[in-house]
């Protein structure tokens, strides 16, 4: 029998038992829990265990493994510097790594939590029980300099490889007028030089046989077919792909570090720019991790028109993805008609927000401002508009021989394969499994709205596209449903940490001019706390894990972005393939570096 030690959280009342570690202590693997003090308020209640090292990979094989229903999906590794953390509780040392995992089956999620000291900040690599773990480890390496013992290439991927020290250090400047001015003298652009040079063996590849006669070829970092600076490594046996590198980092900026320097408000237009398709669907992960943290209650009105309009992102982000997607198969046209359609949506956002792709408009508690006159006739139009421009484009596209011939079969894989590789959204529905978060995790009302969840079968080029242009329609039913039954009501919440009082009685009234003055200037105070929440982005699941120490700017922030995940997979889905299958491959992820670099 192992004994493992595990503390809970304390918002896990005794009459509340965990059937996840009942399971694992009584059905199972005979896993034996060793009682230790609660250490930290798990505001999002997901199940929070803290491990020795030395008895990570036991439990980690546990439950990936030996559960009747295991936690299947890696959805997210991250670390936190405990350094500077107020309140600390006495479990937690100078460093913290947190895995977050997925049991689709149970719908539920877990939390595993190693803590380390500055001194050995050393830990197993569980690569072997999640392949995607790879890359999150490769990140909490470049971003903290925790090491992963065997791991299989544990290297900078998001810094360049000279780059001194690890960022997200809270000893590491965050602004750059906290550094020296930079300077390239002689000796470092040599060495700046020198790490440009290509040496296979040093990106982890090698001669498949004796006999091979093959060659390298740089895809990028500025190739037309990729979305964003994006550079692929390739391996060549003839015209066949035998191996690829993705090399991502280049629209690194800093995205984690921003969120903790910027007060709880000033952050979210920040966040417009994660991926920058999205919009407001980026805003709303944040804003309900915030508002779970703070206990705050959103208004029905807000509900349904955050849900409307991140709808409508949803439609410009697939809308921008079709018409590229066509364009880099070879299909010119599509790409032209679907601008009109995006550019007349923009418009309805415009109206409503005063801008167009990065509006930053929901606030924490609500939205910047409420819909204006005549918004109904704008968006009724467009709902009886773009059904029929769809079903032009099903001609066009969707039915176009040589895009068949491109796409079906091209770039597929499983089910298994999937979420062993952390795919979300579109890309794994589009294998024949149905998991949309908002159905099975119903978030800001979704759970009022009638709705299909388009899936597929084959998991390739076509079907990921067919499930995209589905969602469309789907969200189009949404938004109709949105506009018939609009609430009334605040647009806000009546909380003194929500978005600022009315700004039209700041010049009458000192018990509104206080509160817009200081939550402007400093922010709100943000009660300690941790909370990770996660949204059904344009691209698959996107969430913000938060950590409050009771200031006015988050302690630690975490962005797990879908993208991230599904370029990992790009060496298992290419192989085998020509260039110009790999470009339909690309053109069917629907990625968007910013959204994968941060």
């Amino acid at each position: 029998m192992v004994s493992v030690n595990l503390a809970a959280s304390q918002d896990w009342q005794p009459n509340q038992p965990l059937p996840i570690v009942d399971e694992i202590l009584i059905q199972d693997s005979g896993l034996q829990l060793t009682p230790v003090t609660a250490i930290e308020n798990i505001v999002d209640q997901i199940p929070t265990f803290w491990v020795t090292r030395e008895q990570l990979c036991q439990l980690m094989q546990v439950v990936r493994f030996d559960l009747a229903k295991p936690f299947e999906l890696c959805f997210d590794i991250t670390a936190i510097d405990e350094t500077e953390r107020d309140g600390k509780a006495g479990h937690v040392k100078d460093f913290t790594v947190s895995y977050h995992l997925i049991s689709y089956e149970r719908n539920s999620d877990l939390r595993i939590k190693v803590a380390l000291n500055r001194a050995d900040k050393s830990l197993s690599s569980v690569c072997h029980y999640w392949p995607n773990a790879n890359w999150y480890e490769r990140e909490i390496w470049d971003m903290f300099g925790i090491v992963f013992d065997n791991h299989p290439f544990l290297t900078r991927i998001l810094m360049p490889l000279t780059w001194q020290g690890h960022p997200l250090l809270k000893t590491h400047p965050a602004r750059a007028t906290e550094m020296d001015p930079f300077t390239l003298p002689p000796s470092k652009q040599d060495e700046e030089q020198q790490a440009l040079q290509f040496n296979p063996e040093a990106w982890g590849m090698k001669r498949q046989g004796r006999d091979n006669d093959f060659m390298f070829l740089n895809l990028g970092p500025n190739h037309p077919s990729v979305h964003g600076a994006f550079r692929i490594v390739l391996q060549m046996d003839g015209e066949e792909i035998v191996d690829c590198v993705p090399d991502i980092g280049y629209h690194h900026r800093g995205a984690e570090k921003m969120g903790e320097r910027q007060s709880w408000h000033s952050y979210i237009p920040y966040t417009d720019r994660i991926d920058y398709l999205g919009g407001v669907m980026n805003n709303f992960p944040y804003v309900m991790a915030v508002e779970k943290l703070a206990g705050i209650t959103v208004p029905d009105r807000a509900k349904v028109i955050r849900i409307m309009t991140a709808e409508m992102f949803r439609i410009l982000s697939h809308l921008l993805f079709y018409g590229t997607f066509a364009q880099d198969i070879g299909a010119l046209s599509p790409i032209f008609y679907m601008f009109i359609d995006r550019e007349k949506l923009f418009g309805i956002i415009e109206a409503f927000t005063g801008a167009r792709m990065h509006p930053s408009w929901f606030r924490i508690g609500g939205i910047a401002s409420d819909l204006p006159k005549g918004w109904d006739k704008l968006v009724r139009d467009y709902v009886n508009y773009l059904p029929k421009r769809l079903d032009q484009y099903e001609k066009m596209v969707m039915q176009n021989s040589i895009l068949k011939r491109r796409t079906v079969g091209i770039g597929a894989y499983s089910t298994k394969e999937a979420i062993e590789w952390g795919v979300t959204g579109p890309g794994l529905r589009a294998t024949g499994f149905s998991w949309d978060m908002r159905k099975q995790r119903p978030y800001s009302g979704y759970d009022q709205f009638d709705f299909e969840v388009p899936i597929a079968e084959n998991g390739d080029c076509y079907d990921r596209c067919r499930v995209r242009v589905e969602e469309m329609r789907q969200s189009i039913r949404i938004i109709e449903q949105c506009l018939n039954n609009m609430p009334e009501g605040p647009y806000k919440a009546e909380h003194p940490q929500t978005t600022p009082p009315n700004k039209a009685q700041t010049m009458t009234d000192i018990d509104t001019l206080i509160p817009h003055f200081v939550n402007v200037s400093w922010g709100p105070v943000i009660p300690a706390g941790e909370v990770s929440v996660g949204v059904e982005a344009t691209k698959g699941i996107m969430a913000y894990h938060l950590i409050s120490d009771g200031s006015t700017m988050s302690y630690r922030t975490r962005i797990r972005t879908p993208s991230f995940a599904h370029l990992q997979m790009l060496p298992v889905i290419s192989k085998g393939q020509m260039i110009a299958d790999l470009i339909a491959t690309l053109g069917s992820v629907d990625y968007v570096m910013a959204d994968v670099d941060r």
